[in-house]
């Protein structure tokens, strides 16, 4: 009887650990929570960091220049799928987050930072691959900015701050 008593306890050990793993999954499923808004991390139990120089994915625009109230395109690609991200455009100067998006694709929603719709991340967990984005510059002049992005591919692996290129501010001094 005690054989059967360590099964029963390990297959109701097992189910509870599950439960909780999968509850804790679906807490992120519809996307990133604020505790990552500062450093862009996802919040999830053992989660393995890849170097942001080794990924698959670019995020990208067509302008290398923009001016206050600009609305910016914004290109992320990718060469695998993935299931989560998080986007947002920071000042090169002191990497605070700046504008906001005003064109999101499906499976993606705003998130406020620390300003209305000032950071982009996904609303579900299917999967993805290219999306386009357009961002709007703050009507005052911030200086020159890059866009980051955070990707999760699965519940176990992410990159984090994948960097684009820097945009200039036209107009300075």
């Amino acid at each position: 009887m005690e054989d059967g008593g360590r099964a029963h306890a390990a297959i109701v050990g097992w189910a509870c650990t599950m439960l909780c793993l999968v509850s804790y999954a679906a807490a992120f499923s519809q996307g990133a929570s604020l505790s990552a808004c500062t450093d862009m991390m996802p919040r999830h139990l053992r989660v393995q960091l890849h170097s942001s120089n080794n990924n698959y994915v670019t995020v990208h625009t067509n302008m290398s220049f923009y001016f206050p109230g600009d609305k910016v395109p914004v290109t992320v690609r990718s060469t695998r799928d993935y299931m989560g991200f998080m986007l947002q455009a920071r000042k090169v100067s002191n990497n605070e987050i700046a504008g906001t998006f005003i064109f999101l694709p499906p499976g993606s929603k705003l998130l406020t930072c620390f300003e209305d719709g000032d950071t982009v991340t996904h609303s579900d967990k299917s999967l993805k691959r290219n999306l386009s984005f357009v961002w709007k510059a703050p009507d005052e002049p911030i200086g020159d900015i890059k866009f980051f992005i955070s990707i999760v591919q699965s519940y176990f692996v992410y990159w984090a701050k994948i960097e684009s290129a820097v945009v200039a501010q036209g107009g300075q001094n």
